[in-house]
């Protein structure tokens, strides 16, 4: 196989195991209540027990876990929001099928994404002190935006290369 063909096979398997991370994180903010609970439940965090009880991490999770059971349960069209959250993570893997089409030409959905990515930082720091969100878990969220940017920067270099290549075209 020649250097264009292995850098094009490399750019694909890179742009769907991005797509598939998206949709796996998108499918993922669908089901919070039942994921807070299992969460919970492998923590040995009790719904019976207040959630000041717990320290650390766990009294956070208990904290969440209370504040997603009573709102489903009181408010359940404000879950609508993170259906909407999900929704944009499957339209973002969508627009990635661009750079698995013609990666050179559409390489400013690279860009995007790696701006999106670079955005997470100062909206989880900001956003989060607004809505009282614990600093750790805030980093927790910066952590997204940092683990999405590697393998989009990586894709970069990759088009890059690609679109140096002598005889590729798309």
């Amino acid at each position: 196989m020649n250097r264009e063909r292995k850098l094009l096979l490399t750019v694909r398997v890179t742009v769907v195991f991005y797509m598939l991370s998206l949709i796996f994180w998108g499918v993922t903010t669908f089901p919070l209540e039942t994921e807070i609970r299992l969460l919970s439940s492998v923590l040995g965090i009790s719904p019976e027990v207040p959630p000041e009880t717990y320290s650390g991490i766990k009294a956070w999770i208990a904290t969440v876990r209370e504040g997603i059971v009573q709102t489903n349960s009181d408010y359940p069209f404000l879950a609508y929001g993170t259906d909407w959250l999900a929704f944009a993570h499957l339209l973002i893997a969508v627009a990635f099928a661009g750079v698995y089409r013609k990666p050179v030409r559409n390489k400013w959905i690279i860009y995007f994404g790696m701006i999106s990515c670079a955005g997470v930082i100062p909206l989880a720091l900001i956003c989060g002190e607004i809505r009282h969100i614990p600093f750790y878990w805030r980093l927790i969220d910066c952590s997204f935006g940092i683990v999405g940017f590697i393998p989009l920067y990586f894709l970069h270099r990759l088009v890059k290369k690609l679109e140096k290549t002598a005889g590729y075209s798309e």
